[in-house]
């Protein structure tokens, strides 16, 4: 493990209340995209017991590629990296989803306490917290409901999503939400926009915590 304890996370304000998440989702087109009607996302945010919980939309439905673009920061929108076309075959990995197309996120915590962890440390750390981590969607999800859970240096890594190659293992690339820079390929235009990126399974970033939940059900 690191040999540096950084602060612990910061304290967010509540989430929205599910009808508000709902009509979120619904302004964004989000349930179009998911091939659901404004009526079921509102009908299963006013059933469901989720004080404090995200909606999320299963991967399946909406996947990334399709909801980072609605990501804003500073008016601009959010974008996936160039050099990760395949940001959709990153699907959940040792992570069980309810077997419908919403369902919430209880317990959310950025894990900002473990930053300038690598993935292969923060893993088991999580599973001995009872701790789950975030999919790449649920952590877009997250930003779009929740624009303050991204803050510069003190992004977040959702390693629930994996990539299997054809061998059976695991691409070494792990997915990550954070905030551009503007520079390289990314493009001086989208400075300070939501980015959905990659690091490597072994390599630490003292700016990149590791969100996680408590649990999720439909």
């Amino acid at each position: 493990m690191p040999d540096t304890t950084p602060d612990p996370s910061t304290v967010l304000p509540a989430l929205p209340p599910l009808s508000a998440q709902a009509e979120r989702l619904i302004e964004l087109g989000v349930h179009e995209t998911a091939g659901l009607s404004a009526d079921e996302i509102r009908g299963f945010a006013a059933e469901t017991d989720g004080e404090g919980a995200l909606l999320a939309v299963h991967p399946d439905r909406a996947p990334a590629s399709a909801v980072a673009p609605l990501l804003r920061r500073d008016g601009k929108p959010g974008f996936v990296v160039v050099d990760m076309p395949d940001v959709d075959a990153f699907t959940p990995c040792a992570v069980e989803l309810p077997d419908t197309p919403l369902y919430v996120v209880t317990g959310l915590d950025r894990g900002d306490h473990m930053a300038n962890w690598s993935p292969d440390e923060a893993l088991p750390a999580l599973s001995k917290e009872d701790r789950t981590p975030l999919l790449l969607t649920e952590g877009i999800h997250w930003v779009l409901q929740q624009p303050e859970a991204l803050e510069r240096n003190r992004c977040f890594m959702t390693i629930g999503s994996r990539l299997r190659k054809p061998d059976g293992s695991l691409d070494a690339r792990t997915p990550a939400i954070w905030i551009s820079n503007g520079t390289g390929r990314d493009g001086r235009e989208r400075r300070n926009a939501p980015k959905v990126g990659w690091c490597w399974w072994n390599n630490r970033h003292t700016w990149l915590g590791f969100a996680s939940t408590t649990g999720r059900r439909g």
